[in-house]
């Protein structure tokens, strides 16, 4: 009895610290998401007139939308950097470190001087601040990945992965939720002025949850156990992989494992974003439907997505993690040519349909995500290779995505776009189909 009630005891233990850094990943993730998508919303709605005023409003748009881009330029770099020391020093202190680059640059964009106090330093100034958003969410998503995963059991790292991955949509809802009690509580006018500043200034919350982090968190197992080694191989003098740089090394040994990750990442970067940054440009524009509309379509349509996500997620835990990707992107590339005639009614409810479906097929791919790269590399290279397959697929699928999006709207028609997003899915089809089955690997095994 006594052993059965110690071993009660301990698995309660372990539950309850599961929970704890899925929650804490959560919490980070989703304030982090917050920040760089409150860019997005702005983007589209406020940054134009506020940082591009003096040029005609399409031009305007277009150029807003490319600072836009400028995150996900920086995203790879990023993930170069923060991957090599994670996989250097550990998942948790290079998680802390990206959050704090993320809330620092929220917050001093909320500080900015707008064009018509500076002129073109203006833009300036906000495009190299986006460009430290990017650096700060390449890292940020490898080491909240790998703490969730790699401290996750076997048979429920799809399930725990989600959490992680649920802090986009999460983010999404606080950016649209901040944007939407803020225009609810100025006039439009006032909103220009100053009101766009206050969601940004809120990002300095960032800073204390990092600190919370490094205070009561500790480490991946997995990353101890390569610290193990680590330390055994440097007694003993030998060179190994370990002690080279992680980033050439997971290159070197996985180099179509990370484009090909980079490929099943396309298809959710380029719907996600037209969806929730593109989507507000057109919806204001070519409906009867206000920013609030829009704003509060797509909050609906994100709060949808965080549990289906765990669904999709606990299945692939279940029945392999391929199977669901694929799927998702057949019915993303189909679902693509529905949306806009949804949008075009004006109704509002019908573009919470439109918005939900591309976000639920979405979540098909998004959700089991986070398991299925971190199975795909061994662990002395696993924050690099799996950072590298996320972040080049961020900035193939979604640094251009909005713009081009607004290129083909304005200069051909909104068909277009349909066809883009299908042509994103199909890619990412074609990917995942290369890939192997990762779900029943061993996160201790190197290969």
């Amino acid at each position: 009895m006594d052993t059965i009630s110690q071993e009660s005891l301990k698995s309660n233990s372990s539950h309850t610290n599961m929970r704890k850094v899925a929650f804490t990943a959560l919490a980070g993730t989703s304030i982090e998401w917050y920040d760089f998508f409150l860019y997005g919303a702005a983007a589209a709605l406020v940054f134009p007139t506020v940082f591009f005023g003096e040029m005609s409003s399409s031009s305007a748009l277009i150029l807003s939308l490319l600072t836009f881009a400028a995150g996900f330029i920086a995203r790879p770099i990023g993930g170069i950097i923060f991957g090599h020391f994670g996989d250097r020093v550990g998942r948790k202190k290079t998680l802390v470190i990206a959050l704090i680059l993320m809330g620092v640059s929220s917050t001093l964009i909320g500080l900015l001087p707008t064009y018509a106090m500076i002129g073109v330093g203006a833009p300036i100034l906000l495009t190299i601040l986006r460009f430290a958003q990017g650096l700060a969410i390449g890292g940020q998503w490898g080491g909240a990945m790998l703490l969730v995963t790699e401290s996750a059991p076997s048979n429920q790292r799809g399930f725990y992965g989600a959490y992680a991955q649920a802090g986009a949509p999460v983010g999404v809802i606080l950016a649209n939720l901040a944007f939407i009690i803020t225009s609810a509580l100025v006039s439009d006018e006032a909103f220009l002025a100053w009101g766009w500043r206050i969601p940004f200034l809120a990002s300095a919350i960032l800073i204390a949850i990092s600190m919370y982090i490094q205070l009561n968190l500790e480490d991946t197992k997995a990353f101890k156990e390569l610290e193990a080694a680590r330390e055994v191989n440097e007694a003993e003098k030998t060179q190994n992989i370990i002690q080279k740089s992680p980033i050439i090394e997971a290159i070197k040994k996985y180099p179509k494992r990370i484009m090909l990750a980079a490929g099943a990442f396309l298809s959710v970067q380029v719907t996600f974003y037209i969806l929730i940054a593109f989507m507000l440009a057109y919806g204001v524009s070519s409906t009867d439907m206000t920013r609030g509309d829009i704003l509060s379509a797509i909050l609906i349509a994100s709060a949808i997505q965080v549990p289906v996500q765990f669904v999709f997620a606990s299945y692939s835990d279940r029945n392999g993690r391929k199977g669901i990707f694929m799927l998702g992107a057949v019915l993303t590339a189909m679902w693509a040519f529905a949306i806009f005639p949804l949008i075009d009614t004006g109704n509002f409810w019908l573009a919470v349909l439109a918005i939900s479906g591309g976000l639920i097929f979405l979540a098909m791919m998004y959700g089991p995500q986070a398991a299925f790269f971190t199975e795909l590399f061994s662990t002395e290279v696993r924050y690099s290779g799996a950072t590298l397959g996320y972040q080049f697929g961020a900035i193939a699928g979604g640094a251009f995505a909005p713009s081009i999006a607004a290129f083909l709207w304005t200069e051909y028609d909104i068909f277009w776009v349909s066809v883009y997003i299908s042509v994103a899915s199909l890619l990412t089809l074609l990917s995942v189909m290369s890939l192997t089955e990762t779900y029943q690997s061993d996160l201790s095994e190197t290969d």
